[in-house]
């Protein structure tokens, strides 16, 4: 024993340090260090094999892995196409643009898993505001709070209510129903989009991210190869055409029409009439033009029609986390690997005028990339680094949105009404899904996300240590010690903590790790869990200041062009009120 702690809670203490300050100071992927601080209490003998590995087959996580496949149904039989075709519309005046924007959205995410409904709403609110003659950035901030306090409507969207849920069943032995939060989160939905339409002013209106990527031709030249050319017969290996340092060799188009795409080939022999495309800083590549004897181009072919253009363009943006931030493309293999190229880099809604492959990369970076059209973006195997908005997921033409969406409120109305618990009732909806066609057994495994499993599951067996070794229990005294044994300022210091921690790391981590905290209070001070359950969901789910808090916030950082700034800025007023709003409500309902 020392000062008070065995062995088995220091371990414990160590791994939780560990594991938040790998979480808050490197780019380590959440699932690896969770599952690392499982290894660690496995090995050290904190918990045994049932303890250390409950949390991957706990409800929590299964009900995850499973709504996961009910999402991709709704996915792809286009729900969210079809919603935002009959919704937004083209309304007059800012008060109506908000109205309409935020409340389908906050809706949706009561339903839909609201990174879903971000993700498909941003390329949408980039394209209605432009109709609109209204900037991204004055709706994206707005889009992501009104799908993360939707989310908190019903507890079976959000992967944060889906683990409360089910250590509260683990404990009291019965489960919170799927509307158990509706009350209060209603009234903090309502109070914070008031908030942020009040406190309107301070969105910044500010070029999107990618609005210095819109026209191809604003940063890319053309130049053409004359007949008396001395360089032609030569290859673009010894010309050294794909190692210029003002920028990038994107295609040549041969006076055949015979192209060739980036990575150009060394081995292309170089002839008059060729056309050649480069992107970077176009000075420099006009000096180069001038060096190398090329002309600029009478008759350009960048803008050939659609039916014979031969490669692609997508926009990224960089996320937070991100292994690409501080390095340059051109210094490693991805772009090799992918079979792309990056053609142009933008920061908060500027380009950047330098060589795109030499840029240092950024969080939040938006970069455009070419890649041949008869190749499909693996976007899988990037999403740890890149966030794509403008490819399309195909939907299915053989069904209904109809049919998905029946299925949905079919699960809800199962659950609601008592006759199925939450994971039979998702069980059931994830066959139906696949019986009737909404989505293929691979596009349900596919989108089946299991890092997220991995970091819920670590949560829970790093929460189950808390509680074993006593950690939880001394945690939970000295809460009560600081604050008394009056329920509402022990229910205020929670909600407080958790609402910090939550700006930071992984909104589902803290509902794992500060449950047992919460519970050990609560038990001391003979009251009732639910309302404190109920709290520490919207606590949870208040990350509004921070652009790493929720990946909501990450979705729409880079699209908006955004500063951290932004965030703290309109986040402080709305976190503030949605916190009084929650606890005011909840301890009206429950009489605390």
């Amino acid at each position: 024993m020392f000062l008070g702690f065995g062995i088995d809670a220091w371990i414990t203490i160590a791994t939780l340090v560990a594991v938040m300050s790998l979480l808050l100071f490197t780019r380590l992927r959440a699932d690896i260090v969770f599952l690392g601080a499982v290894g660690v209490l496995f090995v050290t003998g904190v918990l045994n094999v049932t303890e250390a590995f409950s949390g991957f087959i706990s409800t929590p996580s299964l009900v995850i892995g499973v709504m996961c496949v009910v999402v991709a149904g709704l996915s792809y039989t286009g729900v969210l196409q079809w919603i935002t075709n009959h919704v937004l519309g083209q309304p007059k005046g800012e008060g109506r643009i908000f109205m309409r924007l935020t409340i389908p959205v906050a809706l949706l995410s009561s339903f839909i898993v609201n990174d879903t409904v971000v993700m498909f709403f941003v390329g949408v609110v980039q394209m209605w505001a432009k109709k609109l003659g209204v900037t991204p950035s004055r709706l994206l901030i707005p889009l992501s709070y009104a799908a993360g306090m939707g989310g908190a409507l019903t507890i079976f969207v959000t992967t944060s209510g889906l683990v409360i849920s089910g250590l509260y069943a683990e404990q009291t032995g019965s489960p919170l129903g799927i509307f158990a939060s509706f009350v209060p989160a209603a009234a903090c939905l309502v109070v914070g989009l008031l908030v942020v339409f009040a406190c309107r002013r301070l969105l910044p209106d500010r070029s999107s991210a990618s609005s210095g990527l819109e026209n191809i031709e604003e940063f890319t030249v053309e130049m053409m190869v004359t007949a008396n050319n001395p360089h032609i017969g030569k290859t673009i290996g010894e010309l050294g055409l794909n190692n210029v340092q003002a920028g990038t060799f994107i295609e040549l188009i041969h006076f055949d029409n015979c192209r060739a795409l980036s990575p150009v080939s060394e081995d292309e022999i170089l002839m008059g009439g060729d056309h050649l495309i480069f992107a970077g800083d176009i000075e420099a590549l006009v000096a180069l033009a001038e060096k190398m004897g090329f002309v600029s181009s009478d008759f350009p072919v960048l803008g050939v029609s659609p039916e014979e253009e031969v490669r692609n363009f997508c926009t990224a943006y960089v996320s937070f986390g991100s292994s690409l931030i501080g390095t340059r493309l051109g210094k490693s293999s991805f772009e090799k690997d992918h079979d792309m190229t990056l053609v142009a880099v933008s920061r908060r809604g500027v380009r950047i005028d330098q060589p795109p492959r030499d840029v240092i990369l950024r969080g939040g970076d938006s970069l455009l990339f070419i890649y041949p059209i008869d190749k499909k973006i693996d976007k899988e195997s990037m999403k740890k680094d890149l966030q794509f908005f403008d490819i399309e997921q195909i939907t299915s033409k053989s069904k209904s949105p109809l049919v998905s969406s029946a299925i949905l409120v079919g699960m809800v109305l199962l659950i609601s009404t008592g006759v199925m618990p939450l994971l039979q009732g998702a069980f059931l909806a994830a066959g139906a899904m696949l019986l009737f066609r909404c989505c293929s057994p691979s596009q349900a495994m596919d989108s089946i996300d299991l890092s997220l499993i991995i970091t819920v599951a670590g949560g829970i067996s790093l929460g189950m240590a808390l509680e074993k070794t006593g950690l939880a229990e001394q945690l939970a005294m000295k809460i009560l010690a600081i604050c008394g044994d009056n329920p509402l300022i022990v229910m205020i210091a929670i909600c407080l903590v958790t609402a910090v921690v939550t700006e930071f790391i992984s909104n589902t981590a803290v509902a794992a790790l500060m449950f047992p905290i919460m519970c050990n209070a609560v038990t001391a001070l003979h009251c009732n869990l639910l309302p404190f359950a109920i709290a520490l969901i919207l606590s949870v789910n208040s990350a509004f200041m921070t652009p790493i808090g929720t990946t909501l916030s990450l979705m729409v950082y880079g699209p908006g062009g955004y500063s951290a700034n932004d965030f703290l800025r309109m986040g402080l007023p709305v976190k503030l009120f949605y916190l009084a709003t929650a606890i005011l409500i909840i301890s009206l309902m429950y009489h605390l």
